[in-house]
């Protein structure tokens, strides 16, 4: 702890982070975001899922399993025929809101355990600590 440099802004971020949906930041962060979903595949607390449908080789019968998603890919946000985050910006937004924001709602603490896999796996150098310094500004 007396080595780590990076935090998270000392408020609450649920109110902080809802309140900005339309925060220029989320555009800017969405210009350098890949879609790539490393975040989410080295998160230790990301676990969110597709449901899909396997057939066997046959085709008597076919299983729905539950696989492993993240919420950046674009089929993720496809719910009834509707695209209901179709960029980035809204994909990011809400991965970021959920995690550090309404996580609390859901399980009464934050949805990021500070191990900074996020931001050592990310190609591009995103780091969620000063995404949420810059969006929780007063």
């Amino acid at each position: 702890a007396r080595v780590q440099s990076r935090a998270l802004p000392g408020r609450n971020l649920r109110d902080a982070l809802v309140s900005v949906p339309e925060h220029p930041r989320w555009a800017a962060v969405a210009e350098r975001c890949l879609s790539c979903a490393n975040c989410t595949q080295v998160c230790p607390t990301c676990f969110c899922h597709a449901h899909e449908e396997q057939p066997d080789i046959g085709g008597e019968r076919s299983d729905h399993v539950r696989v492993w998603d993240s919420c950046f890919t674009s089929g993720h946000a496809w719910l009834s025929g509707h695209q209901v985050r179709p960029d980035t910006r809204t994909r990011y937004r809400q991965w970021l809101t959920h995690k550090l924001g309404t996580w609390h709602d859901q399980y009464g603490r934050s949805g990021c355990v500070g191990c900074g896999r996020c931001i050592s796996w990310c190609p591009v150098g995103i780091d969620i600590t000063e995404e949420a310094q810059a969006l929780c500004k007063p």
